[in-house]
């Protein structure tokens, strides 16, 4: 007993205990940030961009296509595209998602999530979500499993992921939508009780990734039901899920 008593206070406290003050590991990719006014008559990112997430006149990268590979940066002969570690890019706009260099983070920052007043007031004190992959690789799956382990603690802000969608707030969808999974995430969010919310996370689920051009996928779930957040990466950062949750529910 004393020698587990031991090694519990060696191992300290796991959990982060400021989640908004958090930071990531600086080899981390997030926000992208621009030289301006360098890019002048070179397309090499947008030719190795696997995803089309690069246009150039302005430059700008939509970090809802983005894979976050960092093959835009590394072969920019101008160094124009730097991805910096910031890792708050959750937003409630599409368009937010496209960020280009005349674009500053600060602006981001204020725009980025639309606080609700009745959102905040239904689910400012819990909320239950239910997570369908809808052909996902399981990556953002598997990051958002660790929102609820011992470090990033997100139940202790009232925020859990539940079996049943009859049980659920909302719905948290993963993945391109392919065509077998399209019906089950219509009816999965059909089930879940009036008033509730749709967060999509990571690319694939965003914009259809690299699988966008797949003839396998139905996407038409976003053309009939409005997202109430976006959650870009490849996969998500579990930093970036619970603080967009977060600021959506509780306001900054």
């Amino acid at each position: 007993m004393f020698e587990l008593i031991k090694s519990r206070v060696a191992h300290g406290f796991p959990y982060i205990k400021e989640i908004r003050k958090a930071t990531v590991a600086e080899s981390f990719r997030g926000m992208p940030e621009f030289r301006k006014n360098v890019c002048k008559d070179c397309s090499l990112c947008e030719e190795v961009c696997p995803t089309g997430a690069i246009s150039t006149k302005p430059l700008r990268i939509d970090l809802g296509k983005c894979i976050f590979c960092g093959d835009c940066e590394r072969n920019c002969a101008r160094n124009a595209i730097k991805f910096t570690s910031y890792h708050k890019l959750s937003t409630s706009s599409r368009e937010l998602l496209i960020v280009s260099e005349n674009d500053s983070l600060e602006n981001f920052k204020k725009k980025a999530i639309r606080v609700n007043k009745e959102i905040k007031r239904v689910f400012g004190h819990s909320l239950k979500l239910r997570q369908v992959s809808a052909g996902g690789c399981n990556a953002c799956e598997m990051e958002l499993n660790a929102c609820s382990n011992v470090n990033f603690d997100m139940g202790r802000f009232g925020i859990e992921f539940t079996a049943s969608p009859r049980h659920a707030d909302g719905i948290v969808v993963t993945g391109p939508i392919s065509g077998n999974m399209s019906n089950a995430l219509e009816d999965a969010y059909r089930a879940i009780p009036e008033p509730k919310l749709i967060i999509v996370a990571g690319s694939c689920a965003i914009s259809g990734g690299i699988f966008k051009e797949s003839p396998a996928l139905n996407r038409t779930f976003f053309k009939k039901h409005k997202v109430d957040l976006y959650v870009p990466g490849c996969p998500i950062h579990p930093l970036t899920f619970i603080n967009g949750v977060l600021h959506l529910i509780k306001g900054a």
